[in-house]
């Protein structure tokens, strides 16, 4: 493929951040900003990110800084690739670097603590003026570097848009789809978190197979619900960007929010899990945000309400199995 005209700027060296930078090396020039000198220098010098993904190679065309605003005063797309804690802060620092009318792609899949926004909402307020869009769907880094095959889907309200930012990330192996649906898009991402916890802490409980795929299986119409009311297409949530992200989230070895759940499961207890993470697993934060919008749109979330008491009351894994397993039955379709 012929390189493209593109300079773009992926703001994040986490796991997945820089795996989509070295996607978009692949096509374009790409400069990936790290907070951390070390990080950078050894991208640069050794086309490794040792502390996220060591032992895995980047594109050797890929550029690293701890410039921000060598990072970003260039680009002809910014790529927000930092967990939604640190989101808005983040945009904020970036806005006086960047063009206007740059695209802007997040990778985050969470919502923000307090306004339960999602991340292009923040953008819309912090960058306005410029297009907004997501990439996801079921992306585990490590595979992806591994040269295994994978798919995405680059949801942006402008075709032309999309169309453009899908050549972008693609490869030969990482097939890339467009979906206007940005709402379904986003929320199908940061709603699966919530349910991956409790399908880790099904593993953990040693409860089978079959508890997981009932878990799998009405998480995705927990998501559904919620995102439908938010304003999403019911059709984005059976496909990569709900369902396809929620199974590799929920089954994945490499999921933090699944083996959070898990390792709550198994008796520990969150500050203790969390503590001896690198990364963030988003599914934490996003529980009692999840259960506060159902609870605002109308929307049952047994699965979120279970989660919610145990990120923020300390419930045991046992005791919301039991709250789970306790709730009258339904009908399979009933949207309340």
């Amino acid at each position: 493929m012929a390189p493209m005209m593109i300079r773009v700027a992926v703001i994040g060296a986490g796991s997945w951040g820089s795996t989509v930078a070295h996607l978009c090396a692949h096509n374009t020039d790409t400069m990936l900003y790290s907070r951390r000198d070390d990080v950078a220098d050894a991208i640069n010098a050794d086309h490794q990110n040792p502390r996220y993904l060591e032992g895995y190679d980047l594109h050797p065309a890929l550029v690293a800084s701890s410039d921000l605003g060598q990072v970003v005063g260039a680009a002809d797309l910014l790529v927000m690739g930092v967990p939604s804690k640190g989101f808005r802060a983040t945009l904020r620092e970036v806005a006086p670097h960047l063009r206007p009318w740059v695209p802007v792609v997040s990778l985050a899949k969470g919502l923000e603590l307090g306004t339960g926004k999602r991340m292009t909402e923040l953008v819309e307020e912090e960058l306005p003026g410029h297009p907004v869009g997501v990439l996801t769907g079921p992306n585990l880094a490590k595979e992806i570097l591994a040269g295994n095959a994978a798919a995405a889907v680059v949801a942006m309200t402008d075709p032309t848009i999309a169309s453009r930012l899908q050549a972008v990330f693609s490869s030969q192996l990482f097939r890339v789809y467009t979906n206007s649906d940005v709402i379904g898009s986003e929320l199908g991402g940061a709603l699966k978190n919530v349910i991956a916890l409790a399908v880790g802490m099904a593993d953990g409980l040693d409860t089978g197979d079959n508890t997981r795929a009932a878990v799998i299986t009405r998480g995705l119409a927990e998501i559904t619900r919620l995102g439908v009311a938010l304003g999403g297409d019911a059709a984005t949530f059976a496909g990569l960007a709900g369902m396809g992200d929620l199974v590799a989230t929920c089954i994945s070895r490499q999921s933090r929010n699944r083996y959070v759940g898990e390792q709550l499961g198994r008796g520990r207890s969150l500050d203790e899990i969390i503590g001896e993470m690198s990364q963030v697993a988003e599914g934490v934060k996003s529980a009692p945000i999840v259960y506060e919008l159902g609870e605002a749109h109308g929307v049952r979330m047994p699965i979120a309400e279970e989660m919610r008491a145990v990120v923020e009351e300390g419930r045991s894994a046992v005791a919301a199995y039991r709250g789970l397993v306790r709730r009258p039955p339904a009908h399979e379709h009933d949207s309340h």
